[in-house]
């Protein structure tokens, strides 16, 4: 085991396992598994949303789901062990991507399902684009800007995790006390083992917590798995299922959204070795983004929705100090094993929301944790750069809780303005890109051990 000697400050190691670590399997099992619970619920959440909200039927909707969770595990695959230039060889999660969730609602409803997986296919190519020059781009995404994003999705993540915590948005029960009580009970079970407990057990607390409320879910009556006796035994991908159509509205909007979520990438792959205490190189920042957009594209054609990196898992490792990309890869292995088992995944659908909220709001808030590490370890905290950060988290939170301020607007402009991370996190770029002076300071940045990584 290579045991990170850092400190936190309370006498602890960050890290208990490095990137390159493989923990025995005895262990390395259980924490894939935690890193599958804590991205399932979205995988599975916002697939269902879009094929909701755009026609789907119950059969398609199933499939869309599936193909959701074969397409997040053999993209996380590729981004732990890279194929080609393919993968950042980082412990990187794969999920759909919540950024796109309001645009291809909108495409759907205005062009047509067809018209949805025609952009994510035709658009992929500009965040491959973006990690391909990221040498000529990186000035964009500076530290300033990146610990901006990853600040954002933690905070714009808060009324989810919330929302679930209470029962999930619309349930009759949203905020009584049963939910809001188990919620708490995963909540302190996660939090005490993490905090008073050392090795194993308190790597594995949030997995554990789930556990301990998904059994606590019986005797409340939260537990439902009628949909797994309904559920197939297997699900085949059927490339272009929904066929394609080429909307140049539909495609521009994506593409604005690629944009949007390779910065998220590039927050997310500053997060994850910033757990380690290094910046990431070149070639693992190039090679994550690339991935994002092969997999969205990839995801296209099998008929899921465009994927990313996932915020939640990089919380989830610093949280835990588990970095190593061999546990995310066995995370990877489970997804694409769920991708053609239905009945396995619909047992763990059937968690009761308030169990996952009371994991989501740990989880979601060492996000935005993450982000302030980032800000406080490379950034100067000049007047120029709070200036930023101010105003682009006022702005993208903004925006985020109160969606209406921009009702004026198009219905296509409405769905990139209500994004808190799209406005936020350009804000962030165009401020940093014009305002005089340096966002980034040099004398307490890590050392960028990674610049000079061995590749396999």
């Amino acid at each position: 085991m290579g045991t990170d000697t850092t400190d936190d400050g309370g006498g602890r190691g960050i890290v208990t396992y490095t990137i390159e670590d493989k923990p025995p399997l005895g262990e390395s099992i259980p924490l894939g598994l935690q890193h599958l619970g804590a991205m399932f619920l979205s995988t599975v959440a916002l697939p269902l949303v879009i094929a909701g909200a755009i026609g789907l039927d119950g059969g398609q909707t199933t499939y869309v789901v599936q193909m959701a969770l074969l397409v997040a595990g053999v993209a996380t695959l590729v981004q732990a062990y890279s194929v080609g230039p393919v993968g950042a060889r980082l412990p990187i999660v794969m999920g759909t991507s919540a950024i796109f969730v309001a645009p291809l609602i909108s495409i759907g409803t205005t062009f047509g399902v067809a018209a949805v997986f025609g952009a994510v296919i035709v658009a992929a190519p500009i965040e491959i684009v973006i990690g391909y020059f990221y040498d000529d781009l990186q000035r964009l995404f500076p530290p300033l800007v990146t610990s901006i994003v990853v600040m954002l999705v933690g905070l714009t993540l808060i009324p989810v995790a919330i929302d679930y915590a209470a029962g999930g948005p619309g349930a009759e029960t949203y905020g009584s006390l049963t939910n809001v009580g188990l919620a708490l009970l995963v909540f302190a079970v996660a939090v005490g083992l993490n905090q008073f407990f050392e090795g194993f057990l308190s790597v594995v607390s949030v997995l554990v917590a789930v556990v301990v409320g998904y059994l606590a879910a019986i005797p409340l009556g939260l537990l439902d798995l009628s949909a797994v006796a309904s559920a197939g035994l297997v699900s085949l991908p059927r490339p272009l299922a929904f066929g394609v159509t080429f909307e140049p509205t539909a495609i521009l909007i994506v593409a604005f959204a690629y944009v949007i979520t390779s910065i998220e990438t590039i927050g997310d792959i500053e997060g994850t070795t910033g757990t380690v205490d290094r910046r990431p190189s070149d070639d693992e920042m190039e090679g994550g983004l690339v991935a994002d957009g092969v997999m969205s594209m990839f995801a296209g054609v099998l008929g899921a929705f465009p994927n990313t990196s996932f915020s939640q898992n990089v919380g989830l490792i610093g949280f835990t100090g588990v970095a190593s990309r061999f546990v995310v890869a066995i995370a990877g292995a489970f997804l694409v094993v769920l991708g053609f088992l239905p009945k396995v995944a619909a047992v763990i659908g059937a968690m009761p929301n308030p169990v996952l909220g009371g994991a989501a709001i740990v989880l979601f808030g060492m996000i935005f944790a993450i982000g302030l590490r980032i800000f406080a370890d490379r950034v100067a905290p000049s007047q120029r750069n709070l200036t930023i950060v101010a105003v682009s988290v006022v702005l993208g939170v903004g925006v985020e809780v109160r969606p209406d301020a921009v009702a004026a607007f198009p219905d296509e402009i409405q769905v990139l303005l209500g994004s808190g991370l799209l406005v936020g996190g350009l804000t962030a770029v165009v401020l940093n890109a014009v305002l005089p002076g340096e966002g980034e300071t040099t004398t307490s940045d890590p050392t960028p051990d990674g610049a000079a990584m061995e590749s396999e």
